[in-house]
This record gives structure tokens, C-alpha cells and sequence, in this order.
């Protein structure tokens, strides 16, 4: 209809951010592909790179962030396909469904291009100075993957339209935001807020610390929406932390339901993927929601709400050296990425 060209442009602009995370995807594992075929190859002091643990660290951390992107982009992409109902929704459905994801769209876009860019530094620091030659992949790969962070909207323009729009849809009753924050407030003063023993069955401790730190997000913002009310749209810094936040909880829940629905066992190779990429999240998450309620509070209600996150985000560390080599050696044994 007349008048309406503005919505079809910007549900097109959604679909391209998700369809950009997929091939940003592609590109790195292509790259992660060159770096184990190089480290295999290439040897120090009369034994491959693949052998030393900090290279075998890297291979790893490599691995784990594609598989939560692959996850979350897989998630999206069966998420969308069913809300367009194969193909046979009428064009009114179609920008429904395409609006309804658009949040997704922009976090795949936000964590692909960033996963790709981690990946494509490390391939140049495990080739060394031949990282800079153009005979080897890792040249091109490191300067065409930059502009992923501008294309379909910066990534910062992205981080700002996750959190706007959740903010957006709690305003007009569509979304129970604020009143899930507030449950989450709440909770801080029962003493068995933490809801231990709430999963069970494959990876049931993941599961668990998911679902805390989903209540930790609602709490940081939360407060932030306490402190600031209306004026959180100039918040930019705040907005861009809980971005932040979201994106890393739907990367976390998509890798472990995607392993808890692929294996009924512990030790699979998903089950590890999801497990690594649980205890590298939980740092950067605790130390988002860190940030958020230090710009919201301060002096004793300042302390009071860290006490409070120190409970939701309460996890034993597992040991990671162990837990990444597997990792590296399994990505090794294939000569690639490992799924």
C-alpha cells in the first residue's frame, strides 16, 4: 500500500543482518579450516603447533564461539522458516513474521560478525608473519571480514535496536519486560531464589545457569529502568551492556539446547561445545551486569544489588584447560571444524 514502503525496507534490512551472520559464519569457518590446516603443517622445536597448548587454547575458543553462532543462527533461521509457514504466508504474515524476529536477526548479525573477526585475528597470530603475505588466506580473510561490523547497519546502531525494541514492545503491553524485571527484583530477597535442581536430564547444569543468568539480565535492567525510567533511550552506554547481555544469553540457551537435543550423554562433542561456551559467557555476562547496575546505583543500593547478582551468577569454574585441548584435538583429528 501506498505509504508502506518504509516497513518492507526495513523487514528487508532484517533478513539481510541474519542472512550476513550465516556468511559470516561460512568465512569463519573457512578460516578456522586454514589455521588447523597450517598449524598441523607447521612445526617448532621438531614438533607440529598443534601440539602446544596455548595454540591448542586458541583452536578451541575458535571452535566453541562457531558452534553457538552455528547454534543461534540455526535457531533463527527454523524460528523464521516456521513463522512464514513453508512458504505459504500471505505478504501481511510475511512482514509479521519478519518484524516479529527482527531482535534475533540483529544479535545474529551483532555475534557472527564478531565471532568472524575473533576468528580471523587468531588465524593471523597462528601464521605468524605469513599471516601478512598474500600467497596465504589469512591476509584477505582479516581485511574483508572489518567491514561485517558496518554492513546492514553498524553494530552499535544493532546493539541499540535490540534493546529498543524489547523496551518498545514492554511499552505497548507486548512484551512482559518490566514485570518480569521486577519478579527478578523480588526474588533477590527469597532465600531460594537461585530455584536449584529446576533441570534435569542431559546437560541439566547448563540449563540451569542459563536460566540464571537470564534472571540476572532482568534484574540489571531492572534496575537500570528504575534509575533512569524515560531517559533510558539516552542511556547508550547502558543500552549497549544489556545488548550485550541479551546477546549473550540467546548464544548460551541456543548451544545447549542444540546439545541437549542432539545427545542424551555428557561427553559428546556438542555437549562439551556447549559446556566451554557456558564458562567462557559467564565472566563476560557477569561483568556487563557489573557494569549496568555500577551506571544505575551507587553507595549501599549499589552494594545491595551486586550482593543480589552475586547470587544469580554464582558458578564453580571447571577446568577448561582439559575441556579445550579435547576441543583442539578433536578440530585437529577432522582438519576443520569439527560438525
Amino acid at each position: 500500500e501506498v505509504g508502506q514502503g518504509f516497513k518492507i525496507a526495513m523487514n528487508i534490512l532484517n533478513m539481510g543482518r541474519f542472512k550476513l551472520a550465516a556468511g559470516c559464519l561460512g568465512a569463519a569457518r573457512a578460516g578456522l579450516r586454514d589455521a588447523v590446516v597450517y598449524a598441523k603443517e607447521r612445526r617448532q622445536f621438531g614438533r607440529p603447533l598443534t601440539d602446544f597448548g596455548l595454540i591448542k587454547q586458541k583452536l578451541a575458543q575458535m571452535v566453541v564461539r562457531l558452534y553457538a553462532a552455528e547454534s543461534m543462527i540455526y535457531r533463527t533461521g527454523g524460528l523464521v522458516e516456521m513463522a512464514l509457514g513453508g512458504g505459504h504466508a500471505d505478504s501481511k504474515a510475511v512482514m509479521g513474521a519478519l518484524e516479529e524476529y527482527a531482535v534475533e536477526c540483529s544479535i545474529n548479525k551483532v555475534f557472527a560478525s564478531e565471532v568472524l573477526d575473533f576468528v580471523v585475528d587468531e588465524m593471523v597470530q597462528i601464521l605468524g608473519g605469513y599471516g601478512f603475505i598474500e600467497e596465504y588466506s589469512a591476509a584477505r580473510a582479516y581485511r574483508d571480514a572489518r567491514i561485517n561490523r558496518l554492513f546492514e547497519g553498524t553494530n552499535e546502531i544493532n546493539r541499540m535496536v535490540i534493546t529498543g525494541m524489547l523496551l518498545r514492545r514492554a511499552q505497548r503491553g507486548q512484551l512482559p519486560l518490566i514485570q518480569a524485571a521486577r519478579a527478578a527484583a523480588d526474588e533477590m530477597l527469597n532465600p531460594a531464589a537461585a530455584g536449584d535442581g529446576q533441570f534435569t536430564g542431559p546437560l541439566a547444569a547448563e540449563r540451569q545457569q542459563v536460566a540464571l543468568a537470564k534472571k540476572a539480565a532482568l534484574f540489571a535492567a531492572g534496575v537500570a529502568l528504575q534509575k533512569h525510567a524515560a531517559g533510558i533511550e539516552e542511556q547508550q552506554e547502558i543500552l549497549a551492556w544489556l545488548a550485550d547481555m541479551v546477546a549473550e544469553i540467546f548464544a548460551m540457551e541456543s548451544a545447549v539446547l542444540r546439545a541437549a537435543q542432539s545427545t542424551a550423554g555428557e561427553e559428546t562433542l556438542p555437549a562439551l561445545l556447549a559446556r566451554a561456551y557456558i564458562q567462557e559467557a559467564l565472566p563476560r555476562l557477569e561483568g556487563l551486569a557489573r557494569q549496568v547496575l555500577a551506571a544505575s546505583a551507587d553507595g549501599e543500593n549499589l552494594r545491595t544489588v551486586l550482593a543480589g547478582l552475586r547470587r544469580l551468577l554464582r558458578y564453580t569454574p571447571l577446568n577448561t584447560v582439559t575441556l579445550q585441548r579435547t576441543i583442539a584435538d578433536r578440530a585437529v583429528e577432522a582438519g576443520r571444524y569439527p560438525l
